[in-house]
């Protein structure tokens, strides 16, 4: 799994930092997360592509929206056929449909606008549900969205299946499949003799634009990577709370709370377009994970899963 953020600025936007979106390509499959003015360069800047199956939006408010038309037009242009899914909170459908519509455009390919509930899932496939959660903003109903990926199978014990005296061959796999295998002698072997604990996949939290919240902690809950508002400094605290957003310090402590493993601070304001220090060193200070940054646009993470240390374990199935 690898995601690129595409705009990590705030309302206004500057040179170095557009409007928000965030990009998270998973085996082949391509999500997008907001998507603000210019969205559509800033995928051709940073070589995401534009074969997206799904783009979340966490509310209406024109930096986190305003790139749909451009990006559906130009989707067009390049003869997509497949169908494009469009999320949203609720009340955002008949918005969002006149956005994709915009000077009487019609797209020539399927556009299916949903509206989602707080604590519903959006996307449910064998491999991961991504799942809205409920944020705080100011004057405007807003959804935060959490990928949460299936538990893999636990790890096949090959030396212990070759003292039991199962064969190499075909019935490793029928074991790590969860099938009891019966050996030339007659006696059978059970999958739990051989194979370990299932092991979790991962998980990335969006938030958008949010005070903090209880929900929130709930959602990154042993997170990979949790992407929060962190429009202000702690010496701004009052005017976050007055505009609906969070301080660096507060995402940090929700990103502590929730015992996310990295946390990165997104919806910079344009006051800190020379620097973001104060951000940084506010997180650090107060986060407990592995890590706290504010990303560039165009910053590509790559998000191994939980025990990627022992990934030089192999299953040992040939």
């Amino acid at each position: 799994m690898r995601a690129t953020f595409l705009g990590t600025g705030g309302a206004v936007p500057t040179t170095e930092r557009g409007p928000s979106a965030f990009f998270v390509e998973r085996n082949g499959e391509r999500l997008l997360f907001d998507c603000g003015e210019g969205t559509q360069r800033q995928m051709m800047r940073f070589g995401t592509g534009f074969s997206l199956s799904h783009i979340f939006v966490t509310h209406l408010h024109g930096d986190h929206i305003l790139g749909i038309p451009g990006l559906i037009q130009t989707l067009d242009f390049n003869d997509r056929t497949d169908a494009l899914a469009i999320h949203g909170p609720p009340g955002s459908k008949p918005h969002l449909r006149h956005l994709v519509e915009t000077a009487g455009y019609r797209p020539g390919y399927p556009i299916n606008i949903r509206e989602i509930r707080p604590g519903t899932v959006a996307v449910d496939t064998e491999e991961y549900i991504i799942r809205s959660f409920e944020t705080s903003h100011r004057g405007v109903t807003s959804i935060g969205y959490a990928l949460i990926e299936s538990d893999r199978k636990g790890r096949f014990n090959r030396d212990r299946a070759e003292s039991l005296g199962v064969p190499v061959g075909p019935k490793f796999g029928r074991l790590h499949d969860g099938e009891s295998v019966k050996l030339a002698d007659g006696s059978i072997v059970h999958p739990e003799q051989v194979v370990g604990d299932s092991r979790p996949g991962r998980r990335v939290v969006y938030t958008g634009d949010t005070r903090p919240t209880e929900t929130t902690v709930e959602a990154a809950n042993n997170a990979d990577l949790l992407v929060h508002d962190a429009t202000f400094a702690a010496d701004r605290a009052s005017r976050a709370k007055q505009t609906g957003h969070s301080t660096a310090q507060e995402a940090a402590q929700i990103a502590t709370r929730a015992d996310a493993r990295r946390l990165a601070l997104t919806h910079v304001s344009s006051r800190y377009a020379g620097d973001v220090t104060p951000l940084e060193s506010d997180a650090t200070a107060a986060f407990d994970g592995q890590q706290a940054f504010v990303p560039d646009d165009g910053y590509t993470l790559d998000i191994p899963f939980p025990d990627a240390d022992d990934n030089h374990l192999s299953d040992n199935i040939p």
